[in-house]
């Protein structure tokens, strides 16, 4: 199934007031839900106090690990104000085609649209990961060649 497929579906259940969605095409079938708890989760950990306001520029979220274990984010993690560009899947992260190759893109770079940041290796696909906004490359959060984790900041454009 193809990946903007798949945020389209979770663009949709994020909307709505479902809480599962499941789509089968053939013999591919893919099931979101929200609301999933770790049944390991304390539940002090689990009450977030501040709702998040409506209709406001978007902030830095925890990553998953950081919301399921409580821990607080590392010192100089902040990011800076801008969009944020989140994995939408648990890979390796590469910077560049090719290792000999100069990287996709780099901080205070000028993109557009559409244009490739970077690229997550999942299941020995290759999965370009594409700006989603036009603006200027303020932060790159990942190594080349280090793991993601779905969610988790990698650029921030401003």
């Amino acid at each position: 199934m193809d990946l903007r497929k798949i945020k389209k579906l979770i663009d949709l259940l994020e909307e709505s007031n479902l809480n599962e969605i499941e789509i089968k095409e053939g013999e591919e079938s893919v099931r979101l839900s929200r609301g999933g708890v770790p049944m390991a989760m304390p539940m002090p950990q689990m009450i977030q106090a501040a709702p998040a306001p409506a209709a406001a520029a978007p902030m830095p979220m925890q990553s998953p690990v950081e919301a399921a274990t409580g821990a607080a984010p590392k010192a100089g993690s902040e990011l800076p104000a801008g969009t944020v560009v989140r994995s939408p899947m648990v890979g390796t992260y590469y910077a560049a085609p090719a290792p000999d190759k100069p990287p996709f893109i780099t901080v205070g770079q000028s993109v557009k649209v559409g244009d490739t940041l970077g690229i997550i290796e999942a299941m020995k696909m290759f999965n370009p990961i594409e700006a989603e906004v036009a603006g200027t490359v303020l932060a790159i959060q990942c190594e080349s060649g280090q793991p993601v984790e779905f969610d988790q900041p990698l650029f921030v454009i401003g």
